[in-house]
């Protein structure tokens, strides 16, 4: 769970002074939307005639949309239209560059739908919606509508989780001068370092489908400092990418038992890769990719002045290899809301993704050893019925030396979800990982900052981990100032680990808690997030462990 509860200074102020204002809190209809909703014309001739008459697009509007909308009531007055003045809307090349048609090219409502998906993805965009509008002497005429967020957060940030605080004071802004670009300057305190940092990331550079992300630290344990630029695959359609990475980092690593620093050690890593891909495209609903290239990966270990050095290093290692991978994508995403978001449209997916990708580190490279290098990915949802749901992943990955498998990590998990009412969602996680050989700098850890929220962070360790959620979410019309949708919880948890990991048996046993939950969805600001405010108790009489524990932060998801 990442802890941090970000707010803009633009939504504390609008907080505050409409407290004080005539302006209250709106109780919503069942039918009124947030998000957009934009229905296909009536009468307009369905996507099956068009194709089939060979349609090419004629026109392409752009109707980039304020963050508050003032031809409602509610929204309209002088706090709202101060905020939408001071706002700078996203410019038209900005959308322009997101999209996946132009006028000429034939009309292929896909390309529409995943469009759509890619301006949602977007920090600094709300909702999108692409809607043919007109279709006249085979020409269409296409509506690219988004909504804007607030982007510019200068503010502190706050969290707890596990009984330990987290803080941060930045400066943010996710659509620079309306252009999608991010920077973001801040200062930051964890349990594991104090950093001083700055972040930019463009998703077009130059109006083009290359992009650039940057970014330095410098912490009281290191520094961290990389870069990447390259051109990915945008789209289902997109026939080629390339990727080029440099990363180097050092910092002070932290091995735990039952929530407490067992030892620590310096870790100095150095990273490149280039890589390049093709594809044939969109091909019967389906997407095949091929993929290649080089990667180089040095990690040496050195001793550290602290309370609990560690007794014995992990050795030095380079991995240096050439790769192939492959990967296929069914084109299957639907949409919803009010499941992992509050108020949001969100884009779930259901086809079939799967990849695979295989290398061969060698000391010809600069490798400190020889081995294969295995990683490999799956995932699937499934409609069991009109109101559930299933998801599943998995991840594997290892490397292959002289015949034996060393840090195996095989991770899978399972999302279950049941709208037995239109604002209540039953959902159930269980997520599993083993490992055979870990690293020794790798720990598998599990505790109050990832999933059993009744406990210590990284309070358990081992080899094999196992965790179970089950929550009864609730989501409300209740939109206080037209800021933040609101929904609550209430949860259970069971997880433990199992076996012996390179700092010892730190084996509890089986964990469980209860507790409730109240969540904040985000819906003026390109934080984009869901404010946790949770209360778990442990049912666990081990010793040492608070038997009431507050976590707040900030989420992607529900």
């Amino acid at each position: 769970m990442r802890l941090a509860g970000r707010i803009g200074w633009a939504l504390v102020a609008s907080v505050a002074l409409s407290c004080a204002s005539p302006v209250r809190a709106a109780k919503l209809t069942d039918t009124e939307q947030t998000r957009i909703d934009e229905p296909r014309p009536p009468g307009l001739a369905s996507d099956e005639q068009m194709l089939a008459e060979g349609a090419v697009i004629g026109k392409v509007v752009l109707d980039i949309r304020q963050i508050f909308d003032e031809s409602d009531r509610r929204e309209n007055n002088g706090l709202y239209r101060l905020a939408n003045d001071l706002h700078i809307r996203t410019k038209n090349f900005t959308i322009d560059a997101q999209l996946l048609f132009k006028v000429g090219d034939r009309y292929d409502p896909k390309k529409l739908a995943e469009t759509e998906r890619n301006l949602r993805a977007l920090r600094f965009i709300y909702d999108a919606r692409v809607v043919p509008e007109k279709y006249e002497n085979g020409k269409v005429e296409v509506r690219v509508i988004t909504k804007d967020v607030w982007t510019l957060s200068p503010g502190i940030s706050f969290g707890r989780s596990g009984g330990t605080n987290n803080t941060r004071f930045e400066l943010e802004d996710s659509n620079l001068f309306g252009w999608g670009k991010k920077i973001q300057i801040g200062h930051g305190s964890n349990v594991d370092r104090t950093s001083d940092s700055i972040d930019y990331e463009d998703p077009n550079l130059f109006g083009s489908r290359w992009t650039l992300g940057a970014s330095y630290a410098n912490s009281n344990d290191g520094s961290n400092r990389g870069i990447a630029v390259g051109r990915p695959f945008y789209s289902l359609d997109a026939p080629w990418s390339t990727t080029f990475k440099a990363l180097q980092f050092k910092r002070t690593v932290s091995r735990y038992s039952q929530g407490e620093i067992a030892d620590q050690f310096q870790r100095d890593e150095t990273y490149y890769e280039a890589s390049g891909g093709i594809s044939s495209g969109l091909i019967e609903g389906w997407t095949k990719r091929w993929t290649g290239g080089v990667r180089y990966d040095r990690n040496v270990f050195a001793p550290v002045d602290t309370p609990t050095p560690a007794a014995m290093l992990p050795p030095d290692r380079t991995t240096a290899y050439p790769y192939l991978g492959i990967s296929l994508i069914q084109d299957d995403f639907r949409k919803a809301g009010d499941q992992n978001q509050i108020g949001r449209t969100e884009d779930l997916t259901f086809g079939t993704q799967m990849g695979l990708e295989l290398g061969f580190s060698n000391s010809a490279f600069g490798a400190t050893r020889n081995a294969a290098i295995v990683n490999a990915n799956a995932q699937k949802g499934f409609q069991l019925s009109n109101s559930t749901q299933l998801f599943l992943t998995s991840t594997f990955n290892t490397r292959i030396e002289s015949g034996r498998a060393r840090n195996l990590i095989l991770d899978s998990t399972a999302s279950y979800y049941w709208r037995w009412r239109a604002d209540r969602v039953f959902y159930v996680f269980l997520g599993g990982t083993a490992t055979t050989a870990l690293d020794p700098e790798t720990q598998l850890l599990i505790g109050g900052d990832s999933g059993l929220r009744g406990y210590p962070l990284r309070y358990e360790a081992g080899t094999s981990r196992a965790l179970l959620t089950v929550e009864q979410r609730f989501y409300t019309q209740w939109y206080p100032f037209r800021l933040a949708r609101f929904g609550a919880a209430i949860f259970a948890d069971v997880g433990r680990t199992w076996g012996s990991d390179s700092v010892g048996n730190s084996n509890a046993g089986l964990l469980s808690d209860i507790g409730f939950g109240l969540r904040f969805g985000n819906t003026r600001s390109g934080l984009g997030n869901v404010l946790h405010i949770d209360f778990a108790y442990p049912l666990n009489n081990d010793p040492g462990i608070k038997k009431f524990q507050v976590l707040v932060g900030t989420k992607q998801s529900f």
